[in-house]
């Protein structure tokens, strides 16, 4: 038995795909750059990141994008011939209007090389492309109306894609506005034969908000474009009435059928940890056993509540989820590592001499340009730890160490200097609930030698957070010192993001930063990253 998430960490919004005997998820990757996540598995237990398809300018460019904007529910496909993967560029998500270009790019593998994107529309998110079986392939997505007449969540709308022609052809109908749960998003179109040997279009969608509401809705037709009916228990997956599950907000699923017959349906979660329900993983990608009735619909085998442990193909090894990653920066970016937003990142880093430089740009938390390099965290309880070495020359040149969410929910340990030029290690703290978003420093400024690298650590245990340097001769013993007192961890939460409820959707990452807003670009060097898993009573991945 596998024990959900079959994708720990934040990895939301599952598409998934079987070519052969390769099965292919791919998930929403928002202001994190390069966009879009593609695992790839050969028994639906063990999985393995292979590429991030959207590496270039003229594919993505997201600065000055809003937090959990950019990438959005990726949709991976195949017509036989080659790969489509289908995304949402989300430019601004809050207020009443949505900013929301949909575009598609192709590959003959799933390495690439990948298409410059073909735009497709921007009524909605949540696009999703389906290959018929008479050759036609069919676009839907979810509909915004920002007149909320009589809802935002409008429905599905359906029209037809001429891949010849590289364009939506035809009419544009709303082929289902959802169920009382409303929240209509996330469709994906399936095909099957009935009991009678008729076809029947399956419509799989989203409802209820990605919170706790979060379920997956089944409906049907025996004309793509409807009439729709719902599933007789509307919901085939949801957690909304069972809190006390260990798999909590799922929702957003997908399909897939192994060579033998059977049906898994992969799906949105989240593991809330603490009373306060906050989920640092973020939104992460689960699995279920599914089946089809001799009544032609799709169950959820033991559902429609979520399954912690699934019967599936593989048996998962976990040696590697709970091995220690000591990250060498020869060569390129290890590939757990991304960077927000901009599609330049010659401008921000670059590896050289076995280190990784950063040059100082604009603040941490910057919409448009920052030097912010990191993992996700990936597991309730680790230790991270680097060397930077930085000569700031006053207060507005630092680099350090971060646990970070977003703009206004990071912890940040940095090496810099005063406004006489003396070096000193500054603890920087930010909540979205402080007001306008501004600073605390939750403990004094701590003296460092004028020159020289700096070792700095950070353990997290569940929701405690407790920063550790060493400096000097310290340095070289391993001689640990904690910096400032241990901070709330579960700040780093998509529930306290910074958004209206349930409008963060990211996850906790760790990693390094260098701001200098001066402008004058200084460099700060890091070395000897070290991710260290540490087994806590929470964590039963």
């Amino acid at each position: 038995m596998l024990r959900n998430p079959i994708l720990p960490g934040f990895n939301p919004d599952p598409s998934i795909l079987r070519v052969g005997d390769d099965y292919y998820i791919a998930t929403s990757t928002f202001e994190w750059f390069p966009g879009v996540q593609i695992h790839h598995s050969k028994d639906l237990a063990n999985w393995t990141l292979v590429t991030r398809p959207l590496t270039r300018k003229s594919q993505l460019d997201m600065r000055g994008e809003p937090d959990s904007c950019g990438v959005w529910a990726p949709c991976l496909s195949h017509d036989g011939e080659q790969f489509f993967l289908i995304f949402t560029d989300m430019k601004r998500k809050d207020g009443s209007f949505k900013d929301a270009h949909n575009y598609l790019v192709t590959a003959p593998s799933i390495k690439g090389p990948w298409s410059d994107p073909v735009y497709m529309n921007s009524s909605g998110f949540d696009p999703s492309l389906f290959h018929d079986d008479d050759g036609r392939k069919w676009f839907v997505n979810m509909l915004w109306d920002h007149r909320s007449r009589p809802l935002s969540f409008a429905g599905i709308a359906l029209q037809e894609y001429d891949h010849a022609q590289k364009k939506l052809i035809g009419p544009v109908k709303n082929i289902f506005q959802g169920t009382d749960l409303k929240l209509v998003e996330g469709p994906h179109l399936f095909k099957r034969a009935g009991a009678d040997g008729r076809p029947w279009y399956y419509l799989m969608t989203a409802e209820g908000g990605t919170g706790y509401d979060h379920a997956v809705t089944f409906a049907r037709a025996r004309q793509i474009d409807g009439p729709y009916e719902t599933h007789p228990i509307k919901h085939i997956l949801t957690s909304k009435d069972a809190p006390l599950n260990a798999v909590q907000r799922a929702g957003h699923g997908d399909l897939v059928e192994t060579p033998d017959g059977n049906t898994y349906l992969v799906h949105l979660m989240g593991r809330p940890t603490t009373q306060k329900r906050r989920c640092v993983l973020g939104r992460e990608t689960g699995i279920q056993e599914a089946y089809w009735g001799a009544d032609d619909w799709l169950w959820v085998k033991n559902g429609p509540e979520p399954s912690v442990e699934v019967e599936v193909p593989g048996t998962r090894d976990d040696t590697e989820y709970w091995a220690e990653q000591r990250y060498s920066f020869d060569g390129d970016l290890p590939a757990d590592f991304q960077w927000l937003r901009t599609p330049e990142p010659e401008r921000i880093f670059r590896l050289e001499e076995g280190k990784l430089k950063l040059t100082g740009r604009e603040s941490i938390g910057s919409w448009f340009e920052q030097a912010l390099v990191a993992r996700r965290q990936t597991h309730f309880s680790y230790d991270a730890e680097v060397t930077v070495e930085f000569d700031p020359v006053d207060e507005r040149q630092f680099a350090g160490l971060t646990g970070y969410y977003s703009r206004y929910n990071f912890h940040y340990l940095a090496v810099t200097a005063h406004a006489d030029g003396k070096r000193e290690l500054l603890l920087m703290s930010s909540e979205a609930s402080h007001p306008n978003g501004r600073l605390s420093f939750p403990a004094d400024p701590v003296p460092l030698p004028q020159e020289g690298p700096v070792r700095l650590k950070i353990e997290i245990r569940g929701a405690k957070l407790q920063f550790f340097y060493a400096a000097g001769s310290a340095r070289a013993m391993g001689n640990w010192q904690p910096m400032g007192p241990v901070l709330d961890a579960s700040l780093l939460s998509d529930e306290c993001g910074g958004h209206p409820q349930h409008g963060s959707f990211t996850g906790a990452f760790v990693g390094v930063a260098c701001s200098d807003l001066n402008g004058t670009a200084r460099e700060a060097a890091f070395s000897d990253f070290v991710y260290r898993p540490v087994h806590d009573a929470t964590d039963r991945y």
